[in-house]
């Protein structure tokens, strides 16, 4: 097994900052315990941080990787890269859903097998159809419209694929905010287990 080196860690300190950042240590911290945070909005930055630290630890060894998730969502493609990346690193990833998973960060939460998809008890789950902002000419606002319809179509195939339903369920599903309490989520496919202790995520 190869030993974790704080002294090749990539360092996470905020560039604006005048002295050290007590979160961005504390991130570094995390890693010496092969735990990455997923934690408010996912942007590019976020997405560039958290896939930083999952290729830096699948370097370094291919023991298995703890992503702990807390997330109202965000921007689709910046959550697809993580989404992609945990299958893309050899190391296994159990992912732990913690306050809400919602929107994006459901999609990023259901790119582990079931089986290794946690959460703590009193999380709650989002799905829903993508949105966005169109402006401009009419011509680039078709335009929009239609890449937000093949956007919804597959992350409802994703969402069908990982937890089991139906495509038309999910599209009906997702047309409006869904809603569910952790027992709705693991009857819906997308939780596999609710746990209290830390000891209790497996791989």
């Amino acid at each position: 097994m190869s030993v974790f080196s704080p002294s090749i860690a990539p360092n996470f300190n905020e560039e604006e900052s005048d002295g050290p950042n007590p979160t961005a240590m504390m991130m570094n911290k995390f890693l010496e315990t092969r735990t990455v945070l997923i934690f408010g909005g996912v942007d590019q930055r976020l997405s560039e941080r958290v896939a930083t630290q999952i290729l830096y630890l699948d370097h370094v060894s291919h023991d298995p990787i703890r992503l702990m998730i807390n997330s109202p969502g965000g921007h689709v493609e910046s959550g697809d890269t993580l989404h992609d990346l945990i299958n893309y690193i050899e190391s296994p990833v159990a992912v732990v859903g913690t306050g809400w998973v919602a929107s994006i960060a459901t999609h990023i939460f259901l790119g582990v097998p079931k089986e290794q998809r946690f959460c703590l008890p009193n999380t709650r789950f989002l799905i829903h159809q993508p949105s966005g902002g169109a402006g401009g000419k009419a011509s680039d606002i078709a335009i929009q419209a239609e890449e937000i319809v093949k956007m919804r179509e597959r992350i409802a195939h994703k969402i069908a694929e990982a937890t089991g339903q139906s495509l038309e369920r999910v599209l009906k599903d997702i047309d409006r905010d869904y809603w569910m309490s952790t027992k709705e989520a693991k009857e819906y496919g997308i939780l596999g287990t609710v746990i209290n202790k830390a000891s209790e995520v497996s791989f």
